[in-house]
């Protein structure tokens, strides 16, 4: 029994080993190609496990079919009229699983790396030739024709296709003016900002002046016209004055009288309490005992008499 063990376990291990090198499995979004003696020998599609010689006789590579992203570097492209934009481009591709393309692809690049790697240049060198076809406004503004750049690039691509490689869609990401031109562009609109700011700055400092004047003409004739009516205002009310001082002067005593009524009334007009002396003007009128004149007005005892006034 203890000489059994080891020899199962031993047993056990090489069959594992035995299964492992002699066995592979394949993703139902891969392709593997087969290769003995290192040269390429056939395609694998179906997913599930399949069998091979082990070691060094069978080789399996995989490649993965689902769609890969490849970008450009920023290229400085010179567009048709002579601006200088810089220019990012992508591509979406992937592995053509149909035919002996995957074997191509292999046989061309062995990984999607390599492969990455040339999609890289290709577009880099595409996006010179085939976006310096265009003109500045034709890649930037609202009416740019985008569209036909990225056919550009395709059609270029297409002039020397790539083995076992399927595009999807090709399309530029970025499109930017270099730094300096970015400052240059900037300074020159911020000059023109500042040159319509100023504009409009003067505008608006001349309708300020027009409304000032026309406030102040406005002003003017308001106060000319009230001027004139307080002329005319007074001017009556020194008429009236006139007149009644001409009626008055006739009816002194019934003036003085009329005064002291009014004074009073003023005087005690509202919730006020007063200690004065009644013996006085215009104070006498509420006193019953005060002497009177011919007329039958009340005199003060004191004061303001009607010899003395």
């Amino acid at each position: 029994m203890t000489k059994t063990l080891p020899v199962l376990t031993g047993a056990v291990i090489v069959v594992v080993l035995m299964l492992f090198n002699t066995t592979y499995t394949v993703n139902y979004h891969e392709v593997a190609v087969a290769t003995r003696f290192g040269k390429p020998s056939g395609v694998v599609r179906d997913p599930g496990m399949h069998f091979k010689a082990p070691f060094f006789i069978d080789g399996v590579t995989k490649i993965d079919t689902r769609q890969q992203l490849s970008e450009s570097n920023l290229e400085t492209v010179l567009t048709k009229d002579g601006q200088q934009v810089v220019v990012k481009a992508f591509m979406l591709w992937r592995v053509d699983p149909k035919g002996d393309s995957a074997l191509k692809f292999f046989t061309s690049y062995g990984t999607l790396e390599a492969a990455s790697r040339e999609i890289e240049t290709r577009l880099n060198a595409s996006i010179r030739g085939a976006v310096g076809q265009f003109s500045f406004s034709d890649l930037i503004g609202a009416r740019s024709r985008l569209p036909d750049a990225e056919k550009a690039i395709v059609v270029d691509l297409q002039r020397n296709p790539m083995d076992g490689i399927e595009p999807v869609t090709v399309g530029l990401s970025q499109i930017v003016l270099p730094p300096k031109t970015s400052i240059a562009v900037i300074k020159r609109m911020s000059a023109v900002q500042e040159t319509l700011a100023n504009l409009e700055e003067s505008r608006g400092q001349a309708e300020a002046d027009a409304i000032k004047s026309m406030a102040a003409t406005q002003a003017d004739t308001i106060r000319n016209f009230a001027e004139q009516w307080a002329a005319e205002i007074e001017a009556v009310g020194n008429t009236e004055a006139t007149r009644y001082y001409e009626q008055m002067k006739n009816e002194a005593d019934l003036a003085i009288f009329l005064a002291w009524l009014d004074t009073l009334k003023t005087s005690l007009s509202g919730s006020t309490t007063f200690v004065t002396d009644m013996t006085k003007a215009p104070f006498h009128m509420i006193d019953l005992d005060a002497p009177t004149d011919e007329k039958g007005i009340p005199q003060p005892k004191s004061g303001m008499t009607q010899g003395n006034r």
